[in-house]
């Protein structure tokens, strides 16, 4: 199989993810990420559009997104609200007509990257109202007429936190990888693209102690790595000695973001 997703210089991918990303653009297939926050699930779209040097659009999904604002919406009022001012051109409807990002996706020239964020946000129609879409790369506006058929298959990531299971029929159409949280020595790795010049001392302290906050058997909600990073940050520029770090937690309220937390890490401590 021909590789085209190897990583890049800023998002460190493993072996399985890569070929999972590859597989979905040989297969012409959406590819379906889920995995626990501060995985790179909505990273990922940005690292394969820089390494395809290809265009991301980017659909935040939310509570109240129908599938239909991801195709066109008709702008209904403004063309009312035309009429009643004696604007020119309100009869034709295609100038109310505005593509979503699955129609920006069709209509580009070029292969883009869509992502699709966080689909399990919506309600559990949404995924199985954009089956015929993704299948047929193409959609039907019934006010003008128009039939918007993908000029280039994009590349399609949708992530998933899990919130809600999703349909067996949207799922058979994608190819599913989940992204684990990085080890130590993959997550050394991650931290090392910002941080290229950190004391090493203190990185092997500080994962030390990161990966024992997470496996604390009480803790809520686990720091991720965006946490790990900020936490970094606040122990370097406060110049806090390496043998501190395991013993203390300094700063511990970057790490964790819960009262309850809080005081299971504070009672671990001692």
């Amino acid at each position: 199989m021909e590789h085209f997703f190897t990583g890049t210089g800023q998002y460190v991918a493993s072996a399985e993810l890569m070929s999972a990303v590859n597989v979905a653009i040989t297969l012409e297939k959406p590819l379906l990420i889920k995995g626990e926050p501060g995985t790179g699930k909505t990273l990922l779209a940005q690292a394969v559009a820089d390494a395809l040097e290809e265009e991301l659009l980017v659909w935040n999904v939310k509570s109240t997104t129908k599938a239909q604002d991801g195709l066109y919406v008709y702008d209904v009022v403004q063309r009312l609200y035309d009429s009643q001012f004696g604007t020119g051109g309100v009869d034709d409807i295609a100038r109310y007509i505005k593509l979503g990002k699955l129609g920006e996706a069709f209509r580009s020239e070029k292969r883009v990257v869509l992502l699709i964020d966080e689909i399990d946000k919506a309600d559990l129609e949404f995924p199985n109202d954009l089956l015929w879409e993704l299948d047929r790369m193409e959609f039907y506006i019934p006010e003008t007429g128009e039939t918007v058929r993908a000029r280039q298959r994009p590349v399609v990531i949708i992530t998933s936190n899990a919130e809600k299971e999703l349909p067996d029929a949207f799922l058979r159409r994608c190819v599913f990888h989940y992204i684990e949280f990085p080890d130590r020595a993959q997550m050394e790795q991650i931290v090392r693209v910002h941080f290229g010049d950190l004391e090493q001392n203190l990185l092997t302290q500080a994962l030390e102690a990161f990966y024992w906050v997470r496996g604390l058997r009480d803790i809520e909600k686990r720091p991720s790595t965006s946490e790990l990073v900020d936490w970094l940050r606040a122990l370097a520029a406060g110049g806090v000695a390496p043998e501190r770090i395991a013993r203390e937690i300094p700063f511990a309220g970057v790490l964790v973001k819960k009262d309850k937390d809080l005081r299971t890490l504070r009672k671990a401590l001692g």
